[in-house]
């Protein structure tokens, strides 16, 4: 099974032809090729090749399947016997991607 580890959004994940997965928030219409070429490893024919930091030339093709936001996460804070208390919920922005093809 070949895949490739790639970088964007400042997260690695680990892909394969045909996977969808959830990265931050890509700029783009739904539909729209999209081209990742921050590939750290490689492996095809179950031979793995790893890149110093990135493999030149290696490059991961998507398509951007939608966007959307996240749960809610709730952010509190409180200070002990200080009267301080913050309550704050965060949505954070994603983008689906589905990979079409993995190039060395």
């Amino acid at each position: 099974m070949d895949y490739a580890i790639v970088r964007t959004g400042g997260i690695q994940f680990k892909v394969s032809e045909g996977d969808k997965i959830r990265v931050p928030s890509l700029h783009g219409e739904v539909g729209e090729d999209v081209k990742i070429g921050d590939v750290l490893a490689l492996s095809t024919s179950g031979e793995l090749t790893v890149g110093a930091p990135m493999i030149d030339g290696a490059s991961v093709s998507a398509k951007i399947a939608s966007h959307g936001r996240a749960k809610k996460i709730i952010v509190y804070k409180k200070k002990r016997r200080k009267g301080y208390q913050r309550k704050n919920g965060h949505r954070q922005g994603y983008t689906e991607l589905s990979i079409t093809k993995i190039a060395a």
